[in-house]
């Protein structure tokens, strides 16, 4: 059986192996959040375009500012201003921080340590060249290159492709996720479900794992128990890049996913990996397009998610697969676990002491959805390690969408 690591190689190389640059198109800057580049971006200009002043103060000569020293102020400059007349010796000028620093001043004494009467400015102490400002073309050169393809667009990149006139980017389109979810049990959330029937939320929290890794998602709903309706959501599901199950993966007599996907002409990489919750995780092609059979427990779908789909949305979207976020913290509460598995356990990471602390949540395993709400992250539990006292270092996996 394989651990989660070989697991997830697997899906990265295997998503690799046929992958081709996806379809591209135009988006204001401002609805591109999350999507990944397809273009250059290059500055259209020198960044700063001037030598910009970072503090309130006055613009001096840095030789001419010392201790004790005083200056004649003659005037004021503000942000925006147009800055032309260079500064003449023995004088400064108050200037106000984003704005630029006049020709001949090479240095902004901040206005703490000045004091003033009338026009004289006094000064508290020696003045360094370059201190309190940003010199014109320090930050970027007309023509570099400032955003490349393959790039995730967060808010710090969208506000450098703004600042460079980028108003719409070429983005790759996001891959489009199917999801079925699939058990005569499920109904939908807004039914009443009856005494033995539970509301499809597994649907709704894939749809919002495939939004966080960049995915377009396809709900499906679900499918019975019995081959031909199966059969049927599954046709429509392998018309999109990625197709997602949940449930009919294990060993009873109704778990018909594979059954299904082996008549559709389906080749399995894995079916099971040796992790808890989540060991009954299938991943395979079918007709070219990739399929994950996730298990049907909630937190075993959400498990198998973060561990193996999302590299998959990465590479399809146009970026390198993200490594899987494993932190380091302090375990507060000793922990026993069988062993043979790795366990990703609900767990809560808190900062009250100098370094993280983790403890794992009481939960009543991979069905307990109340438990995860109030866990911000897993804590991993490696195969080979079962007891495991307070105060030792752990793995932890954050959940993405709370940390």
């Amino acid at each position: 059986m394989l651990s989660f690591e070989q697991a997830r190689q697997l899906v990265i190389t295997e998503t690799q192996s046929q992958l081709t640059p996806p379809p591209s198109s135009l988006l204001p800057v401002a609805d591109a959040l999350g999507h990944i580049l397809a273009q250059e971006i290059r500055a259209d200009r020198e960044y700063p375009p001037f030598n910009r002043c970072t503090r309130d103060g006055y613009a001096v000569r840095a030789r001419e500012a010392t201790r004790n020293s005083t200056l004649r102020c003659i005037g004021e400059i503000k942000a925006g201003d147009t800055v032309f007349a260079p500064l003449e010796p023995g004088t400064c000028i108050q200037i106000m921080t984003g704005a630029g620093v006049p020709p001949g001043a090479d240095a902004v004494v901040m206005i703490e340590f000045t004091g003033r009467s009338g026009d004289t400015v006094t000064f508290d102490r020696d003045t360094e060249s370059g201190q309190n400002l940003v010199p014109q073309g320090s930050e970027a050169r007309a023509g570099d290159l400032i955003l490349q393809p393959g790039l995730r667009l967060g808010f710090a990149e969208l506000a450098i492709a703004a600042q460079v006139g980028a108003a719409n980017l070429l983005c790759y389109q996001k891959p489009r996720v199917a999801i079925l979810s699939t058990g005569d049990e499920i109904v939908p959330i807004a039914e009443a479900p009856g005494p033995f029937h539970i509301r499809n939320s597994n649907s709704v929290s894939l749809s919002a794992q495939v939004r966080l890794a960049g995915g377009h998602p396809v709900a499906l709903g679900s499918a019975l128990d019995r081959v031909d309706d199966l059969s049927a959501k599954i046709e429509l599901g392998l018309q999109h890049d990625i197709l997602l199950l949940s449930g009919g993966v294990s060993m009873g007599k109704y778990d018909l996913v594979e059954t299904v996907l082996k008549s559709f002409g389906a080749e399995f990489l894995f079916d099971a990996v040796a992790i808890r919750p989540g060991k009954p995780a299938v991943f395979g092609r079918c007709r070219n397009k990739l399929v994950f059979g996730l298990p049907g427990n909630p937190v075993s779908t959400m498990v198998t998610f973060q561990l193996f789909v999302t590299p998959a949305i990465d590479l399809l979207s146009g970026a390198p697969p993200r490594p899987l976020p494993l932190l380091n913290a302090t375990l507060s509460q000793a922990l026993h676990e069988k062993p043979g598995l790795t366990h990703f356990l609900p767990a809560r990471l808190e900062w009250a002491a100098a370094s993280p602390q983790v403890h794992a949540l009481p939960w009543q395993g991979s069905g307990d959805i109340a438990a995860l709400s109030h866990a911000n992250c897993f804590l991993v539990v490696l195969a080979d390690r079962h007891d495991i006292p307070a105060g030792e270092n752990v793995s932890v996996l954050p959940r993405p969408d709370v940390l």
